[in-house]
């Protein structure tokens, strides 16, 4: 059957793959997203490109973060929800650089999750997603990281936020009976990714002869998880579930010295590597139990990271002349 859905943040790295991918299963979406400069807004462009075109995809320039603009989307159509589900990706991502500029963190992923959330309880919109991140698992836990482990102890403002907004949404269950998924996502990965995360800067700096910043010895590991993956973890999470937190994570645990030498082995290239400390809000490992997502979604990871990086390294060719060109930050993860 045919459902309508708000997609927030829908120019980004994940939540234009689910847009993708709801509506290829023949929803219509509404697609919302602020456009801001959190990384080079041309790769935004780009994503936003690829959907334009497509039949039953609405897009509307917006700030979560602002109720009064907020609030019209939620006008009902005779009066019946206007959605079947909300789906929160919207969000400040970026651990390093919320240490510096916290205030636009907890804007974006507290105030915009709160205005959503309310908006869904007045509109009777039932169902709500809200993307979280394995960041909250912290130091302190033991590998994998199970749903239940404690999340109380973030080391940075952005790990911060995403408790809170996770909080907000266990309330409005609580309260209001709202029908919540929580799906943890661990270090996404892919075609079109962030130009601040580690697996695009690498391609992008080992492709042109640049040298790569590592923080740390190369030997801190990462559950990196492709990105259509999560796409089809967080879609198939939209149904209902009551209450949930879940993991979603490659299930596999690789290093970054390793991901290097699987880059360069794939563009043909020797790696020149700057080394420099590690970062006090960085985690020398994440690892994903994800067995939760299998008893409850039927979703395991299928992409394997050898062909995710093949096909990473692809759309770089692909795409070069603007990918070369966008401004990358080696302080944000």
């Amino acid at each position: 059957m045919s459902e309508r859905y708000l997609v927030t943040g829908c120019a980004g790295f994940i939540a234009s793959k689910v847009t993708d991918l709801l509506l290829t299963a023949g929803h219509t979406v509404v697609g919302v997203d602020n456009l801001n400069d959190a990384y080079d807004t041309r790769l935004k462009d780009w994503r936003l490109a690829q959907l334009l075109p497509r039949r039953n995809f609405q897009f509307q320039r917006l700030d979560i973060a602002d109720r009064t603009a907020v609030e019209p989307l939620f006008k009902a159509a005779d009066g019946n929800p206007p959605f079947a589900a909300v789906v929160n990706l919207a969000a400040r991502a970026g651990v390093r650089q919320s240490v510096t500029n916290p205030w636009v963190y907890y804007e974006a992923n507290c105030t915009g999750t709160l205005n959503l959330l309310d908006m869904c309880r007045r509109s009777g919109v039932r169902k709500f997603l809200l993307a979280s991140t394995s960041s909250l698992y912290g130091k302190h836990n033991q590998v994998p990281y199970r749903e239940d482990a404690d999340t109380n102890r973030p080391l940075s403002p952005y790990t911060a936020s995403k408790k809170a907004a996770e909080a907000l949404a266990y309330s409005y269950h609580h309260l209001h009976g709202l029908d919540i998924s929580i799906p943890r996502y661990f270090t996404v990965y892919g075609p079109a990714g962030r130009p601040d995360m580690s697996v695009f800067r690498f391609i992008r700096r080992i492709a042109e002869g640049e040298s790569i910043v590592v923080f740390g010895d190369g030997t801190q590991s990462r559950d990196f998880t492709f990105v259509e993956d999560i796409a089809r973890g967080t879609v198939a999470a939209l149904r209902p579930l009551g209450y949930e937190i879940i993991n979603l994570g490659g299930d596999r645990v690789v290093t970054l010295r390793s991901i290097i030498d699987q880059i360069a082995e794939l563009l043909g290239k020797t790696p020149k590597i700057e080394y420099r400390p590690a970062h006090p809000a960085d985690v020398p490992t994440s690892s994903a139990d994800v067995s939760k997502a299998a008893r409850l979604l039927g979703w395991r990871p299928q992409v394997s990271i050898e062909e995710g990086l093949r096909r990473s390294v692809e759309w770089y060719h692909a795409n070069r002349d603007m990918a070369r060109t966008l401004e990358l930050c080696d302080r944000l993860e």
